[in-house]
C-alpha cells in the first residue's frame, strides 16, 4: 500500500548503527555491514542518530562499568601461556564426544582449536568452572550473589553448564552462610529449552531467577530493568550483536534506584567499543558454525579435560562520552581526572566550592555542570567504595585533594571543633544541633537540608524547632551549622 499511495511516510526506528568504523573481519561483521548498507538504501541516510554514549551522558541510561579478565591456558609440554590449543596439546588429555560420551581419538580432532572455538567445537570443563568461579567471587565483591545478571554463551551444551556450575557455586555459598537458596538460582534461558517461558520470571521476581544462561534469545527485544550485570562468556564478531547485548543492562529502574550495572567481559568483546580495546587473537574469517550441532564442516564437539587455566583481572573500566561525543571506556583514574578538571574549571578554589555547596540552588547548577549530567560523583563514590562519605567529600577529595572524611567522621569533627560555639547558645539549642549532626551522619547533606529532620525522634527528643526558636531563626541556625560541618 505505502508504494501505491505517493503521500505516505515510512519512518524507520532501529537501534542498529548507522554505520561501524571497525576492523573486525568476521563473518558477522560482515552481515552487520550489508544490514546498516541495506537500511540506507531503503530509507535513506537517518534524520538523527542517538549514541549509547550520548544516552549515558543524558542520564536516560544506566551507567556502566567494564571488568576484564584475561585467560591462559598451560600446556604440560610447553611453561608458556596460549590462548589457543594445538592438536599436539590434547593428545595425552581425556577426548569424548559431547554428544553420545564415546572416546575420540586424536585424530578427530583438529590441528588447531582458536580460542572462538572454545565451548563450540572444544569445550573445555575446567574453562568453564574457572570463569564461573571469578564472576561468582565478582558478584560478591559488588553486592552480592543475587543479581540479576545475563550470561551469554557460546552455545545450548555451554549454557547449560554454565547454570549448573553457578548453581553449585551458589549452593555452596549458602551453606557456608547458612542461609536457604533462592529458587531457581541459575537457569538455561534458551530458544532449544523454551526460555521465553522464564522471561516473566526473570523480569518480575526479586525472590528468584537471579543468573540467566542464554545464547541469543535475550540478545534483542527483551526489556528486563533490574539487570545489573551482563557476563560475555562467547565470543562475539558482530559488532550490531555486541551493542544489543550490552543493551540489555542499560534500561534504568527507578523502583530499585539502578544507577548502574557492570559488564564482565571475559573474551575481549569490548574491543567492539574503540580501538582501545583489540582483540588478542587477532581477526577471524572463519565462521564460529551454528548454535547447536556439529559445525558446517561436520566436526565432532570435543570434551577436553585436565585443561590447566588461569585467569588474571585485566582492568576495570568506566563508559564514558569523550571530547567528540563517543562512548569510551576510561579507567576509573582517568574518570576522576575528567570529573575534576570540570570541577576545578567551574570552581578553582575549595573555599569556594564550600560555599557552592551549602547553597542548594548552586550546588544545583553546579552537578549539573559535571559529567553524565551531575551523576559522576555517584559513580565515583560507588566504583571507590565510598558509600559512607557525602558527595562534598567524593568532589572535595577529587577536584582538590582534601582527605576526605566519612559522614560518621565529619560529624564527630564538627562537634569537637565547634564545641565552643555549641556552648555558647543555649543548651536545648545545642543538644537539637548535636542531634541533627546525628542525622547528618547517617544521610549526609540531603539530611541536613531537608525539612523533616525535625521529625526524627532524635530531634524531636532533644527540643526540636522551638528549642532553636531560643537561640535565632532555626534555618539561620541550622545553615550555620552546615557551613561549620564542612569546615569541620
Amino acid at each position: 500500500m505505502l508504494t501505491r499511495n505517493p503521500d505516505a511516510v515510512q519512518i524507520g526506528l532501529t537501534a542498529t548503527p548507522r554505520e561501524f568504523e571497525s576492523a573486525e573481519n568476521t563473518e558477522e561483521a560482515e552481515q552487520d555491514r550489508q544490514i546498516t548498507a541495506n537500511n540506507i538504501k531503503y530509507f535513506g541516510e537517518p534524520v538523527y542518530d542517538y549514541t549509547i554514549g550520548q544516552g549515558i551522558d543524558d542520564g536516560y541510561l544506566a551507567f556502566m562499568e567494564i571488568l576484564k579478565s584475561d585467560i591462559f591456558l598451560a600446556t604440560y609440554k610447553e611453561t608458556e601461556q596460549v590462548t589457543g590449543l594445538e592438536q599436539a596439546d590434547l593428545e595425552d588429555k581425556p577426548l569424548v564426544d559431547a554428544v553420545t560420551g564415546e572416546a575420540v581419538g586424536i585424530t578427530e580432532t583438529r590441528e588447531r582449536y582458536d580460542a572462538r572455538a572454545f565451548e563450540r567445537q572444544l569445550l573445555i570443563p575446567d574453562r568453564v568452572s574457572e570463569m564461573c568461579r571469578m564472576l561468582f567471587e565478582e558478584l560478591l565483591k559488588t553486592g552480592g550473589p543475587e543479581q540479576k545478571t545475563v550470561i551469554f554463551c557460546a552455545r545450548d551444551v555451554h549454557a547449560d553448564a554454565v547454570a549448573s556450575e553457578m548453581n553449585n557455586l551458589y549452593a555452596k555459598w549458602c551453606a557456608d552462610q547458612g542461609r536457604t537458596p533462592a529458587r531457581d538460582y541459575a537457569f538455561k534461558c534458551t530458544a532449544a529449552s523454551g526460555g521465553s517461558g522464564y522471561l516473566s520470571d526473570f523480569r518480575g521476581s526479586n525472590t528468584s531467577y537471579f543468573i540467566a544462561t542464554t545464547v541469543e534469545l535475550l540478545t534483542t527485544g527483551v526489556d528486563v530493568p533490574g539487570i545489573r550485570n551482563v557476563v560475555f562468556f562467547k565470543y562475539v564478531g558482530s559488532p550490531i550483536a555486541f551493542y544489543q547485548m550490552v543493551g540489555r543492562g542499560t534500561r534504568l529502574d527507578p523502583p530499585t534506584n539502578k544507577l548502574m550495572f557492570r559488564v564482565h567481559d571475559f573474551t575481549n568483546a569490548t574491543r567492539l567499543f574503540g580501538e582501545d580495546f583489540k582483540t588478542a587473537y587477532g581477526p577471524s574469517t572463519s565462521s564460529p558454525g551454528p548454535v547447536d550441532g556439529p559445525d558446517e564442516d561436520g566436526d565432532r564437539i570435543i570434551v577436553v579435560e585436565d585443561i590447566d587455566v588461569r585467569i588474571t583481572a585485566a582492568g576495570k573500566y568506566v563508559m564514558t562520552v569523550n571530547d567528540d561525543g563517543k562512548a569510551e571506556p576510561v579507567t576509573l583514574e582517568e574518570y576522576k581526572q575528567r570529573l575534576a578538571a570540570r570541577l576545578v574549571e567551574d570552581i578553582p578554589a575549595l573555599d569556594k566550592f564550600r560555599s557552592v555547596w551549602i547553597d542548594p540552588g548552586e550546588r544545583g547548577k553546579l552537578m549539573r555542570k559535571l559529567p553524565d549530567r551531575g551523576r559522576a560523583p555517584l559513580v565515583v563514590r560507588e566504583l571507590s567504595k565510598m558509600k559512607e562519605y557525602d558527595l562534598f567529600d567524593v568532589l572535595a577529595d577529587v577536584g582538590y585533594g582534601q582527605a576526605p572524611k566519612t559522614r560518621a567522621d565529619r560529624a564527630d569533627s564538627f562537634e569537637y571543633k565547634h564545641d565552643g560555639w555549641l556552648s555558647d547558645m543555649p543548651a536545648p539549642a545545642a543538644a537539637v544541633i548535636r542531634a541533627i549532626a546525628s542525622q547528618f551522619a547517617i544521610g549526609g547533606t540531603e539530611n541536613l537540608e531537608n525539612p523533616q529532620v525535625f521529625s526524627t525522634p532524635a530531634v524531636r527528643t532533644a527540643g526540636g524547632m522551638g528549642a532553636l526558636r531560643e537561640h535565632g531563626q532555626p534555618r539561620d541556625v541550622v545553615s550555620e551549622a552546615e557551613r561549620r560541618m564542612f569546615a569541620a
